[in-house]
């Protein structure tokens, strides 16, 4: 399967993150391509996990962004 812990993520460079990310599209695409098709997928469940692992990578590398600027993150409370 292609998913990927969030402690995998956040050990790859800046660089290798985008690389996966592109990757993983690329995958999801032609997946969905297969099942549009109507053929049967290997793997029923491997759309999902690649939908999974972009949404854990694209929010790790904005949880990134946000350290680098400095901004802190407002509790849900305080933002009321």
């Amino acid at each position: 399967m292609t998913l990927i812990r969030p402690r995998e993520i956040r050990e790859m460079d800046p660089e290798a993150r985008v690389a996966k990310l592109k990757e993983l599209r690329t995958d999801l695409m032609h997946e969905r391509g297969v099942a549009a098709m109507g053929g049967a997928p290997p793997s029923p469940g491997k759309i999902r996990a690649l939908r999974k692992s972009i949404n854990r990578l694209i929010t790790i590398m904005k949880e990134e962004e946000k350290r680098t600027r400095g901004e802190k993150k407002v509790p849900k409370e305080a933002a009321k």
